[in-house]
């Protein structure tokens, strides 16, 4: 029998501190993915004066401004997620009761669960190449590519985790479906 404290067992307590703490690490890596969109804008404006106003070569620029881009995509991705910011066609969920609603719901998240996963071990896989074969970029920067390759699987990552608190709030009741809630009955 578990411990009671204040009306939550024990392991609902560890459940909701999981949930807390997957909810903070990807708010955390939204605010870096914004700042790294935001450096990214600075770095095209400083590309933009010293080739055109200085008359000087870029070498850098370019390619930090893509790998910036693509990491806040992915290491965003699970603040986007928890927001449910991503486009959504939710026309279906409106129509169905909440009995479907709750299936298509659980459906779709162990969907995305189990895709995030595959992808998530498969980008770490090709993370690890690049680490243990010095891959450097084409560019004259040479970037070592497995800095840049290490926001797949660290953002793919979070975004698993951020499917497991999804699972884990819908499947608990601790959240609604869609976050569609029941229509009062008339």
């Amino acid at each position: 029998m578990a411990r009671r404290h204040g009306g939550a067992s024990a392991a609902t307590r560890a459940v909701d501190r999981f949930i807390r703490a997957v909810r903070w690490i990807s708010t955390c890596f939204g605010v870096f993915a914004a700042a790294l969109i935001g450096l990214g804008v600075l770095v095209v404006c400083h590309m933009v004066f010293v080739r055109y106003v200085l008359n000087e070569h870029t070498i850098w620029q370019t390619d930090f401004v893509t790998y910036s881009l693509i990491a806040a995509t992915f290491v965003g991705s699970s603040y986007v997620l928890m927001l449910r910011g991503h486009v959504n066609v939710n026309v279906l969920p409106h129509y169905l009761g909440a009995r479907g609603r709750y299936r298509l719901a659980l459906f779709s998240a162990l969907l995305g669960f189990g895709f995030a996963l595959v992808v998530t071990v498969l980008a770490a896989r090709f993370w690890f190449e690049a680490w243990e074969n010095r891959w450097v970029s084409d560019t004259m920067w040479r970037a070592r590519l497995w800095i840049p390759y290490s926001a797949m699987p660290i953002g793919l990552g979070l975004l698993t985790l951020q499917y497991v608190v999804e699972l884990i709030g819908l499947v608990s009741g601790r959240d609604k479906p869609f976050g569609i809630g029941e229509e009062p009955r008339s």
